[in-house]
């Protein structure tokens, strides 16, 4: 069992927020643990053996409110004293990405170098005052870990600035900004917008509106967009063919889940019937999502394998000219430590590769700002780290859905915002409004970008609406009226790809604003 102290400003804490907590055990692989919080102390009772690392939602200064770690720790009789070992964690993070990075030694950064001595410096003098004073020594590990958040943002964005001046060089105007459009959203004023910020879109193919059935109709619109992408010549996802998130099958093959061959059989019959319809328009399947991270169906390991092998070989019979790609859902992999049926999100990807699966890439959802497992507030520095663990499986990176709210109240138009409530979430440097999401998605699309194995960003929704995935998530108001970050994406985009007649007006890719200002 591990036993946290817990201090607020010094003293010990009254109420402790537990939402998101969770642990992790030996290369951050989740373990089940029972993680409760009473008279100012959190435990951890572990399900496993060993060292475990405790994940928190904790204010961090100016930084914001983020789920953040202690290093790995060793059970013991003692409490740990919780602020200092979030800041433990951080150090010992940031001194790993520096490393991995090569930034040290590095002279143009040299200034990052010497602010980081001096948080080493307060985190030594806080591990000194611990033994005398724990209360004392949590106040000075708060400033240190304020302080340590804030530098490893910066960090990371000077390590970004370096590769995306050399992308910039090589992209030549490749696709890479992409949005997911709504079927149902067929109008000009909505297609301009998707125009003007779009070198490709993803097409969803949502189960529960498309015909599975041979010889049945599709729904207009589905046609409609493809017709439209078809005439400005814009290059289209599509998918995913089979999501195993709730709420996105249909009736049909929620019956049918205590039948594998029944629920093979109505996979396979979808997948078959719409990508031969759309064989030739479809540059990207995204075909099969949350396999490793959704088991509403209760599927063994096996099972889960074969469904993912099948849909893909039968994707690249039908469509041998297309890209075929994987899609992580929940790339933290919390969701594993409550339910053991489900797979490690890395785990999964090892497999499809290690199975000989034939697939082209992975596609990565990334989420922030919701109040649900996989969407609480990480900083840039653990996002960029996240994406590092995908550069050795030699596959491209496409970040198929990102998003960041402009707000946190609920929106009473989305059934989502009972699922998926925003406000509880976390925040990035300051609560979610407009100016933040805009904020927050330039930092990433730099981070993201600045990966030489990230070959696209995908927004998830365009516009604010009904049923959006999370309430205030789009880059436009309901009216259609563009957001800052509608107009911040369009300007990077341009920048980028040298090809917009505003790129002169785009920030210089080289010259990123300082993410800890």
């Amino acid at each position: 069992m591990l036993v946290f102290n817990v201090y607020h400003d010094g003293q010990p804490a009254e109420e402790i927020n537990l939402a998101g907590a969770n642990l992790t055990g030996s290369e951050g692989a989740p373990i089940r643990a029972e993680i409760a919080a009473t008279d100012g102390q959190i435990t951890c009772l572990k399900k496993a053996g060993g060292a475990a690392t405790l994940m928190v939602l904790w204010k961090a200064g100016d930084a914001g409110e983020m789920l953040l770690e202690t290093a790995r720790l060793p059970e013991r009789k003692d409490a740990y004293n919780l602020n200092l070992e979030l800041a433990r964690g951080r150090v010992a993070a940031l001194i790993r990405k520096r490393e991995d990075w090569g930034l040290i030694g590095f002279s143009s950064g040299q200034v990052l170098a010497d602010r980081f001595a001096e948080v080493r410096r307060d985190f030594v003098g806080a591990v000194k005052l611990n033994t005398d004073d724990p209360a004392a020594a949590s106040v000075l590990a708060d400033t240190c870990l304020a302080e340590c958040v804030s530098l490893s943002e910066q960090t990371a964005a000077f390590h970004a600035n370096i590769f995306l001046v050399r992308r910039r060089k090589l992209n030549k105007g490749r696709p890479t900004f992409g949005c997911e459009v709504r079927l149902e959203n067929i109008s000009p004023a909505y297609e301009q917008l998707v125009l003007a910020m779009s070198d490709f879109i993803n097409l969803p193919t949502p189960w529960l509106h498309a015909a599975s059935d041979e010889g049945d109709e599709q729904p207009p619109s589905l046609d409609a967009w493809i017709e439209w992408c078809t005439k400005h010549r814009i290059p289209l996802s599509a998918g995913p063919l089979v999501n195993f998130e709730p709420g996105f099958m249909p009736e049909k093959l929620v019956n049918a889940a205590h039948d594998f061959d029944t629920l093979k059989e109505l996979i396979y019959k979808h997948t078959h019937h719409q990508v031969a319809r759309y064989a030739d328009n479809v540059a990207t399947w995204k075909v099969i999502s949350g396999a490793n991270a959704f088991n509403g169906f209760n599927l063994n390991f096996e099972q889960i394998m074969e469904l993912t092998r099948m849909t893909c070989s039968l994707v690249r019979s039908l469509a041998p000219k297309a890209s075929i790609a994987i899609e992580l859902a929940m790339p933290w992999g919390e969701y594993h430590a409550t339910n053991p049926r489900t797979m490690p999100p890395m785990m999964y990807a090892d497999m499809c590769i290690q199975s000989g699966i034939k697939f082209d890439s992975f596609g990565l959802q990334v989420y922030m700002g919701a109040a649900a497992d996989g969407m609480y507030v990480r900083d840039m520095m653990q996002i960029s780290a996240k994406l590092d663990e995908f550069a050795n499986f030699g596959k491209p990176v496409h970040i198929t859905g990102c998003e960041a709210p402009s707000a946190t109240d609920p929106d009473p138009r989305d059934h989502w915002a009972g699922k998926v409530p925003v406000a509880g979430g976390g925040q990035w440097r300051r609560p979610w409004d407009e100016d933040v999401q805009a904020e927050w998605l330039e930092h990433f699309c730099r981070l993201a970008l600045s990966k030489p194995f990230v070959a696209t960003v995908c927004w998830r929704d365009m516009a604010d609406g009904d049923n959006l995935y999370m309430p205030h998530g789009g880059l436009c108001r309901a009216d259609l009226a563009p957001k800052p970050a509608y107009e911040k994406i369009r300007k990077f985009r341009a920048a980028l790809n040298r090809r917009s007649p505003n790129a002169a007006h785009a920030a210089p890719i080289n010259a990123a604003s300082d993410p800890g200002s």
